[in-house]
This record gives C-alpha cells, sequence and structure tokens, in this order.
C-alpha cells in the first residue's frame, strides 16, 4: 500500500491517489469470501462450503471486490495519509476506485488538512486588568444575603400584605364572564414582587388583609404563551387567607456564631471581606487571561476549514448530552423542552467553537515556535491527574486515551502559559 501521488484541490484539500498491491487486494479478496461465504446457499454445496473459484465462476470474479475495497481502503488511506506527512481533519471523505482487479486496488480520495498558520506576535500581548477592590457595601449585601437565608418565617395578622410577603390566597380567573383552563387555584402561595405573576396582578393584592375578598382586573400581554388569552382582559376572583414575612435575625455575635466559625460580629466581616477579596482577584486573573487568549488569536492567520468547527461542535454536543444524562434527559428530551432545534443548537454553539478552535490553533503554533517538548515525567503526571478524577488506574486510562494528542494537550498548555506570562497586564474596566 502506498501513496502515488497527491494534488491540491483547495485551500487545505488535497486529492490522494492511493495503490493497493496485488497481494495486499487479494488478501482482502478472501477476507471478504470467508466473510460471506456462509451467506451463500450454492447449488452441490452445503452452506459455507462452496469453493471460492466456483461462487466467483457463478458471479464473476468481481463478487467479492466491493466488499475487499471496503475491507482494505481504510488502512491503506491511513498508511497512504503517513506518508503524505500533513495532519488530517476528520471530514467527509469520497472514494472514487480508479482500478481494481487482481493486479490490485487504486482509488483516489480527497482530505481536509489543518491550516497552515503563522503568528504575528505572541509575546508581550496586552491584557486589560481590573483593579480589585472590595467595599463595605460589598460586604453589607453579603451579609444581608447570609441573614435572609436564615429568616424565619412568620404569620402576620396584625397588618395588610406588602411587598416581600408570601400570600396563601384562593383564585378564579374569567375572561369574558367565562373561566378559562389553569386560571383556578386554591391555597396558592406567591411572594408579592416576585413577579411571577402578569404584571399588574400582585399589585392588586398589596395592601389587603386576611380574609379580603376582592377582585384584581389585569390584561394578558399581547405575546402570552397562551395565544387565547393573549391581549385579553381578566378578572380574577381572590380570597386572602394568610399573610407570611420572613423575620430577620439580628445582625451581631450571635448571629456570628450562629452562621461561622467566628466568635464575633467584626471577625466574620472581616472573613467575609477576604472571600470577597479572592473571588475578585480570581475573576480579575480570569477575565486577564481571556483577554490575553483574545488578543493572541487576533495575532493569527490562518484559512480554517469548516470541517474543525463543526468537528467542535460535534465534541461541544456529546459534552452536552453526557452532562444531560446524568439528569436523566437526553438532548431530544431538552430540545422538546427549550423549543429549539438541533440547529439553532448548533449555531448557538458556533461562536464558541470558533474561539476554541482558533486558539487552540495559534497554541500549538506557539508550541511550535518555542520548539516546546512534553516529558515523559509530565505526561505521567498529567495521566495520573486524569486517572485520580475518574477513578482509574493510570495503566487503564493510558489504554484508553491517545497518548499523542494528551502530549500534544500538554505542549499546549505549557505554550499558553508562556504566552500569559509574557503577557501586559494593561489598566481596563
Amino acid at each position: 500500500m502506498s501513496l502515488k501521488s497527491s494534488t491540491k484541490v483547495s485551500n487545505n484539500r488535497y486529492e490522494l491517489e492511493v495503490e493497493v498491491d496485488a497481494k495486499a487486494f487479494e488478501e482482502a479478496v478472501q477476507a471478504a469470501y470467508r466473510r460471506d461465504v456462509k451467506k451463500l446457499n450454492i447449488p452441490g454445496f452445503r452452506p459455507g462450503k462452496a469453493p471460492r473459484n466456483i461462487i466467483e465462476k457463478m458471479y464473476g470474479k468481481e463478487f467479492f471486490y466491493e466488499k475487499a475495497v471496503n475491507i482494505v481502503y481504510g488502512d491503506a488511506l491511513e498508511a497512504a495519509i503517513d506518508e503524505f506527512g500533513k495532519e488530517t481533519v476528520k471530514d467527509n471523505i469520497e472514494l472514487d476506485v480508479v482500478s481494481v482487479g487482481a493486479e490490485g486496488l487504486v482509488f483516489k480520495a480527497e482530505i481536509t488538512t489543518k491550516p497552515e498558520v503563522e503568528l504575528e506576535k505572541y509575546k508581550g500581548l496586552e491584557g486589560k486588568t481590573k483593579e480589585v477592590l472590595v467595599t463595605e457595601a460589598q460586604v453589607e449585601e453579603e451579609l444581608e444575603k447570609v441573614r435572609d437565608r436564615n429568616g424565619r418565617i412568620i404569620t402576620v395578622e396584625d397588618r395588610a400584605a406588602q411587598n416581600g410577603d408570601t400570600v396563601v390566597f384562593d383564585f378564579e380567573g374569567s375572561v369574558d364572564g367565562e373561566l378559562f383552563e389553569g386560571g383556578s387555584a386554591e391555597d396558592f402561595s406567591l411572594v408579592l414582587g416576585s413577579g411571577q405573576f402578569i404584571p399588574g396582578f400582585e399589585e392588586q393584592i398589596v395592601g389587603k388583609n386576611i380574609d379580603d375578598e376582592f377582585d384584581v382586573n389585569v390584561t394578558f400581554p399581547e405575546d402570552y404563551q397562551a395565544e387565547e388569552l393573549a391581549g385579553k382582559a381578566a378578572v380574577f376572583k381572590i380570597n386572602l387567607h394568610e399573610i407570611k414575612s420572613k423575620e430577620l435575625p439580628e445582625l451581631d455575635d450571635e448571629f456570628a456564631k450562629d452562621v461561622s466559625e467566628f466568635d464575633t460580629l467584626d471577625e466574620y466581616k472581616e472573613s467575609i471581606k477576604t472571600g470577597l477579596k479572592e473571588k475578585a482577584e480570581k475573576d480579575a486573573k480570569d477575565s486577564f487571561l481571556a483577554n490575553v487568549q483574545t488578543a493572541l488569536i487576533e495575532q493569527l492567520d490562518a484559512d480554517i476549514p469548516e470541517a474543525m468547527y463543526n468537528n467542535r461542535i460535534d465534541t461541544m454536543l456529546e459534552e452536552m448530552a453526557h452532562d444531560l444524562s446524568r439528569q436523566g434527559l437526553n438532548l431530544e428530551m431538552y430540545l422538546q423542552y427549550t423549543g429549539g432545534t438541533l440547529e439553532s443548537l448548533r449555531e448557538s454553539f458556533l461562536p464558541r467553537a470558533e474561539r476554541q478552535v482558533k486558539l487552540r490553533l495559534a497554541l500549538e503554533k506557539v508550541a511550535e515556535l518555542e520548539n516546546i517538548q512534553a516529558t515523559d515525567e509530565e505526561v505521567e503526571t498529567e495521566l495520573g491527574k486524569l486517572a485520580e478524577e475518574y477513578k482509574m488506574d493510570i495503566e487503564t486510562v493510558k489504554k484508553a486515551v491517545d497518548v499523542k494528542s494528551f502530549t500534544m494537550e500538554v505542549k499546549v498548555e505549557k505554550a499558553m502559559k508562556l504566552v500569559e506570562e509574557t503577557a501586559v497586564a494593561v489598566q481596563g474596566e
């Protein structure tokens, strides 16, 4: 098996002419015969016992050729691509048989290759960074969140309902005097001000008292999901049963002891401030890194095949399907719930896929230009991390992953570290 010729047909597209010698093709024909002979009923022979020459005499010498081509072409094309020497991209491959017979097989196949990449610059890139500042107002806001989570629900009997209260009521809705489906409920619980109901509904409950019976008059929005109600005026008869409010704990040392490991409120506040600062620093670092990556992508000059974006989207869909399976869902169910299509989902993934592909190509080029290598120890360490993450022994992981691809992952990570360490931070918003 060998590469006879290669012809560039367009950017990143090459036509390879591949030859399979007579011996290799004969072995494939014999394999096709052994696989199919049991399915053939030849007069005078028991099933599976008819000699090959008898079958070929009846049906022609070409009888097994098509299946022999299918058997041999994958390995032949892979060997030819290795000889060709360019890294390919997974894409649709159409096989064109030039000649086939006892003398062997010759076929043509168009392949897609990774693009030639140029980088104008990759060191000293600028990335915007934000000043890390934690204010007392932020600390107080975080304290209020904790305070709210530790609030106690109490029943209110001495005042009217107000925003923030939870009210329990019966309602019965009608349009033009007729009750409509889904417009009635008993002992319904609603947080006033949450915006759960259509505009104007919750505001008319504010100010009402327990045991009040009253009407709420609203108009359904023009874009309401139930078309038969869209834009219609409705009346809801309300019977208010209960008003509940959240009683918040006092902000004092006892509160700090209850919700944290600290003995005083001041100590707890200081820990909150430290936590907020650490998060802000991480966010600033992540933002800086994202800006540097964007700057690197902007330095990239490459004619990227569409197949690379599609392959990345395929991987993203596989990852999404895996995550959904943990929730007992699949992609089809997800699309039904969201009202989307596979095409629209792929389209929504495209900008992220384009960024990831461009960044990867740029970093691979950095690794090439800097002659970055991945030592056996570094690869072993990363494989060990993967084994630990998936609770597998490292030898099993080595069998499951493509070590060559994994080695490139290590190189790419080292390239990203180089780009980041040489980048220049500039003050930004």
